[in-house]
């Protein structure tokens, strides 16, 4: 089995997280009020391994044992993948084909005695993957596989962002930003409302990091605003480390020593009376009460100032705008051949190249406009001219995963992309 990189697998496991608590298994066990001792267990399971899958990556190249090991993993992951599919199924099947218009709870009943019992296909399917599951987890002493809790601060440290941009290395994004200066610029929708949130939603590697960017450097933005802070916020931020990161921002900056009163009050000193632009990038967090423990301090702001919030999260857009969401599109296929021409023809014409500039645009076909996607395979072939490598990526396993994986993917996928060109 060809290798899709540990970012890949991290993703799916993220996603059988995410179909064990939000999805319709989870729904239906609690619905019926059903004990979920086997689906915590798995779910704790997949955690504990998840956590050594950075370490693991590192060492599969030089250990075939860990290589093995990520295989049979990937293995037990995409079967139980399968099997949450298999569950959801059966139980819209049976909404279905219920002729009598059973109620809700008569359904949960109807699925859940084909799940539970000592001789239900699905329960023993379930113990058969947490047996293997739990080999494969006993394994990763053995294979010297160390948790992530140095990797996951390295991890979390690569998706922190800046507002520093290269524009010349943008490509097809002028009308998105002009959409946008439009909206910084107008008045506030609602008189009673000093801060319009705008937020860009999309998919991981679309950009929605690099259109806020281009925003918040443009020259007009600067004059319309007298104070402007850009504040990465990922996934563990809480609102008092995001009071602190726009204080950091904010001329003065902040002492590390302040109690959280004291920063509460320095920030709303700050922004009072000031029209301020305001990017959170990557938010995550999708609590409502977070979000008004934050927005009491804008609120002291001056009348049309803007938040700009990008997001993965639809949930997230809608605790937080004041108006609508800015969805982002993907990249148009002439402006993906751009930018992945641009990183991967360093140094010489593409057009010197046809039979690369064959095999590249197919690529960039694959890339289904996402500029991530583009860029990092760009890189990932820079200056090299072998044909046969560059087939190795078009026809990678890398394009046969699941569209459910992308919106878990880290925002740098080149490790794994790796994977498919060695």
């Amino acid at each position: 089995m060809a290798m899709v990189g540990e970012a890949f697998l991290s993703a799916s496991i993220d996603v059988l997280l995410d179909k064990i608590v939000s999805g319709d298994v989870m729904r239906l066990i609690k619905g019926k009020k059903l004990d979920t001792a086997r689906l915590e267990k798995l779910e704790i399971i997949l955690k504990s391994v998840k956590a050594v899958l950075n370490d693991a990556e590192n060492k599969q190249f030089t250990d075939p044992d860990v290589s093995s090991w990520i295989d049979e993993l990937k293995d037990v992951v995409y079967e139980a993948e399968d099997l949450l599919d298999d569950i959801s199924t059966e139980a819209l099947r049976n909404k279905v084909e219920s002729e009598d218009h059973q109620n809700t709870r008569a359904i949960v009943k109807q699925v859940f005695t084909r799940f539970l019992p000592s001789s239900n296909p699905f329960k023993d399917k379930v113990e058969e993957i947490l047996g293997r599951l739990e080999v494969i987890v006993s394994q990763k002493d053995t294979l010297k596989l160390e948790g992530n809790s140095g990797a996951e601060k390295a991890y979390q440290r690569s998706r922190e962002t800046s507002s520093l941009v290269d524009e010349s290395g943008v490509y097809g994004r002028n009308g998105e930003k002009e959409d946008i200066m439009e909206l910084l610029h107008r008045q506030n929708l609602y008189a009673d409302n000093k801060v319009d949130v705008i937020p860009i939603v999309g998919m991981g590697g679309l950009g929605k990091t690099t259109l806020a960017k281009l925003i918040y450097n443009d020259q007009q933005v600067a004059e319309w605003f007298e104070l402007k802070a850009w504040v990465c916020v990922s996934e563990e931020s809480d609102p008092s480390k995001v009071n602190k990161a726009i204080l950091q921002e904010l001329p003065g900056g902040c002492d590390d020593s302040q109690s959280l009163n004291q920063l509460q009050l320095k920030l709303k000193d700050k922004l009072s009376g000031n029209k301020f632009l305001l990017v959170l990038d990557d938010v995550w967090n999708e609590n409502p009460n977070a979000w008004e423990e934050l927005r009491i301090h804008f609120s002291f702001g001056a009348q049309n100032s803007k938040i700009i919030v990008t997001t993965r999260h639809e949930n997230v857009a809608a605790i937080m705008k004041t108006g609508q969401s800015y969805p982002l599109q993907t990249l148009s296929n002439d402006d993906c051949w751009e930018l992945f021409a641009k990183h991967a023809f360093v140094g010489t014409n593409p057009g010197m190249h046809p039979d690369l500039m064959a095999i590249g645009k197919a690529i960039v076909k694959r890339c289904d406009g996402l500029p991530l996607a583009a860029k990092s395979l760009g890189g990932l072939l820079r200056c090299n001219l072998d044909a046969a490598k560059w087939n190795k990526i078009l026809h990678s396993n890398f394009w046969d995963l699941s569209t459910d994986i992308l919106p878990h993917l880290s925002t740098d996928i080149l490790p794994a992309l790796k994977l498919s060109y060695y």
